[in-house]
């Protein structure tokens, strides 16, 4: 690198951080304010409890540009105003971490001694969230009370840039920007073309959204592609792995179709049907997750509107030749 521009790179990279903590921290004050709001109107008696419902169909119905405004999130927000709300040492630390993690703090930790302790270790360590839910899961609190044990004061991490640590999905809704993806080229590669592929396939299919955001409980899951199907009117989720088939990637398909049939599908519509595809070096497997509920008479309905595993498995053998090809 020309040492020349190593200041000026420094420069951009600083004011890209700024720019995120600015973001994220006008996020947060949203969220608060909203659960401020809302906890104010319910204690005054002026609202219900149904009226978070009616606030999150309204968003959607009236401005579908917002995003994060689901009842289950506005509700979050109702519940993180009124965890902090008491203890104003603490208000400045909430902002500057992310929404997902401050989601698993307020939600998984039961004092605020041990909800203050994450929260400043989350800033200091510079915790994904998968890390984060690791140490609560792992009593890090607990254990560091009864050890006295002393956390490092140093980034363990310390030339990781701030927005590769901040790519949280609430930030990018919450600008109507697009999210970039965790997975790997490959995978987003496969992901897209395959989205065309169905679309080719027939009317019968319309497309709602890639990596379309589930919320159950306190985390967010992703699915890859997700449909509606007119012939069968149900949902179809389609999975993709760019590795070799695994039972737990069935299983994983099953909790998004449990998920979808139980926050998503509408009472008119059939249960939802979910299509996995995997593919490593030396072959491609396609397997259909069909709802337990369904009559012998729906599931041969299903099969025979479906796309045919063959044709799904010739169509990724190909798309994987391709992508791998452009790399």
């Amino acid at each position: 690198m020309d040492n020349r521009f190593t200041d000026i790179i420094q420069l951009i990279k600083q004011s890209r951080t700024n720019a995120i903590r600015s973001v994220n921290s006008e996020l947060i004050n949203l969220y608060w304010n909203i659960g401020e709001y809302i906890t104010q109107k319910i204690e005054q008696a002026e609202w219900g409890d149904s009226v978070v419902s009616e606030l999150a169909k309204y968003i959607q119905q009236n401005y579908p540009e917002l995003k994060g405004f689901s009842d289950k999130n506005i509700w979050r927000m109702k519940q993180f105003y009124e965890t902090y709300k008491d203890f104003p040492k603490l208000s400045p630390v909430v902002r500057e971490i992310s929404w997902t993690h401050n989601m698993l703090i307020f939600s998984r930790c039961k004092t605020i001694e041990e909800k203050e302790f994450y929260l400043k270790i989350v800033k200091q360590e510079n915790y994904s969230k998968r890390e984060l839910d690791r140490q609560i899961s792992a009593s890090l609190f607990e254990r560091t009370l009864i050890g006295n044990s002393k956390l490092s004061t140093v980034l363990r991490e310390s030339n990781l840039e701030f927005s590769k640590t901040f790519k949280d999905s609430y930030v990018f809704e919450f600008l109507n920007l697009s999210e970039p993806h965790s997975e790997s080229d490959l995978q987003r590669g496969l992901v897209r073309q395959m989205k065309n592929f169905i679309l080719e396939l027939g009317k019968d299919f319309l497309f709602i959204g890639e990596e379309y955001k589930l919320q159950v409980g306190n985390s967010d899951f992703f699915i890859d592609l997700l449909f509606y199907h007119r012939g069968l009117q149900c949902l179809v989720a389609f999975e993709l792995k760019a590795d070799k088939f695994k039972p737990d990637h069935l299983g994983q398909l099953n909790f998004y179709l449990e998920a979808l049939d139980r926050d998503v599908k509408k009472p008119n519509e059939n249960p939802s049907i979910g299509v996995l595809l995997c593919k490593d070096k030396d072959s491609e497997v396609v397997e259909y997750a069909l709802s337990r509920s369904l009559s012998p008479t729906m599931v041969s309905e299903y099969k025979t509107q479906l796309p045919d595993k063959k044709l799904l498995q010739q169509k990724l053998h190909e798309l994987f030749d391709i992508e791998t090809d452009d790399k």
